[in-house]
């Protein structure tokens, strides 16, 4: 295993210097129950998540509601734990439903950030809004009290169905759509694969306090590993610091490093976090043949972005 550690420590040190992106402040949420046809044979039992567009006035963060209520409960489990601890180290696990990808748009500069993940570690993918051509329709319907215009294009080998409301002017929308004169609430492809169905919208409300270590800290720096990252305030669209600015060519070689030998790659992660000060997650990978499925991952033959043809 060790011939893999250069390329992988190598991968994970590839990072690329850019500008902090300047903050924006969400007002609006918009609601949406996504679904994804992973399976063809299967289509009776989609993938199937709550997820929430954040919009601001110049931007917006696209991320899943799932993830996010389970990051509350997290916080408000971990104070209460930390106040009942006797020496001041709870134990308590972290865990979540829905993906931790995150996508912010900004429109006016035409660019992309997402912040993903491979094992542990969170990376920023700088790339640009990618250039839909859309032809907008006559009909209107209205979602949630929203008056919206359909229109309909291709994107990434699917033609999508979608409604925007002119009266919420960011030209932004849910994972990667974008390029309306108005918020996308509601977007579907031709098959009913892929479904970004509107379920509400709503105002921002504020945040829940910030979370502390068991000294009172609310300094991310100071925070246990297993809190890293529910500082985030979301209202707040601006990516977090703390990821390692990559490309998606660097992201897709660490991806394809991961899933060719997990547990090398695991080892070279604990190797490399290792490095500096404040404890590391010990990440630990169960044995088994190198590119294997993990048992009950789902069956993917329907990925999100088809090849076009």
């Amino acid at each position: 295993m060790k011939k893999h550690f250069p390329l992988v420590v190598g991968l994970l040190a590839a990072f690329i210097s850019a500008e902090a992106q300047k903050p924006d402040t969400a007002w609006l949420m918009v609601h949406y129950k996504f679904s994804h046809v992973m399976d063809t044979t299967n289509r009776v039992h989609p993938y199937t998540e709550n997820t929430v567009l954040f919009v601001g006035k110049t931007a917006s963060a696209y991320r899943s509601y799932d993830w996010l209520v389970a990051d509350q409960q997290f916080k408000k489990a971990w104070a209460a734990a930390v106040a009942s601890s006797p020496d001041g180290q709870p134990r308590i696990n972290r865990m979540g439903r829905g993906s931790r990808t995150q996508y912010f748009q900004y429109p006016g500069e035409q660019k992309l950030l997402t912040k993903d993940y491979v094992m542990v570690n969170a990376y920023l993918i700088d790339g640009a809004l990618p250039a839909i051509d859309w032809k907008i329709g006559d009909d209107t319907a209205t979602f949630g009290g929203l008056h919206c215009q359909k229109a309909t294009g291709h994107f990434k080998g699917r033609d999508y169905l979608v409604w925007f409301c002119p009266d919420l002017p960011v030209h932004s929308g849910p994972w990667k759509l974008n390029g309306l004169p108005g918020v996308i609430v509601d977007a579907r492809d031709s098959k009913n694969d892929v479904v970004f169905a509107f379920d509400g919208v709503e105002k921002t409300v504020q945040s829940s306090p910030k979370v502390q270590s068991a000294d009172g800290s609310t300094d991310e720096k100071d925070l246990p590993p297993i809190l890293k990252g529910l500082n985030d305030d979301p209202n707040v669209i601006q990516p977090p610091a703390s990821a390692i600015r990559t490309t998606q060519k660097e992201f897709d070689k660490l991806r394809a490093a991961m899933e060719k030998d997990p547990a090398a790659f695991a080892q070279a992660i604990n190797a490399a976090n290792s490095k500096g000060d404040g404890p590391k997650p010990d990440l630990v990978v169960a044995g088994g043949p190198k590119g294997a499925r993990p048992p009950g991952a789902p069956v993917m033959n329907n990925p999100i972005e088809l090849p076009e043809k």
